[in-house]
């Protein structure tokens, strides 16, 4: 199953976090080929911002911070181009008052014809028909 990759299930790949078990079975159904993981090309560094966020929080040491990055980025999905998705994502920002990062996920789903996996209940609640829920998965 094709699916577009938020990065909050990429970040629980690597951060001990609720669903955390369920994100790395997901990883491990991609390395496997179950599953194909897609994503927009602002995916690593949107999970680079929150490894460093929780640097500086405290949650995690700077060493740990860049081992997690270099682990994630062993096990990137495929990563898509934004500039071509970020006239919907805008028109989709724009409508539901939702973030324009949040909004490229659900381009490129739309685009490609499948789902985002996350756990945003925002997302879920207002693209019901763009998302399923890691839980679902």
């Amino acid at each position: 199953m094709k699916l577009v990759l938020d990065a909050c299930i990429g970040l629980k790949w690597v951060l001990p976090e609720d669903d955390s078990v369920q994100a790395i079975a997901l990883r491990d159904d991609y390395r496997s080929e179950i599953h194909e993981l897609i994503a927009p090309d602002t995916f690593p560094p949107e999970v680079a911002h929150a490894l460093t966020r929780a640097e500086r929080k405290g949650t995690i040491t700077q060493q740990n911070g860049a081992k997690n990055f270099m682990q994630l980025l062993a096990n990137l999905p495929q990563i898509h181009q934004s500039l071509p998705l970020l006239p919907r994502a805008y028109e989709l920002s724009s409508q539901y008052r939702i973030g324009v990062f949040d909004c490229l996920y659900i381009a490129l789903a739309e685009r490609e014809l499948c789902q985002v996996v996350t756990v945003d209940q925002r997302m879920l609640t207002l693209f019901p028909a763009e998302t399923v829920s890691l839980a679902s998965l």
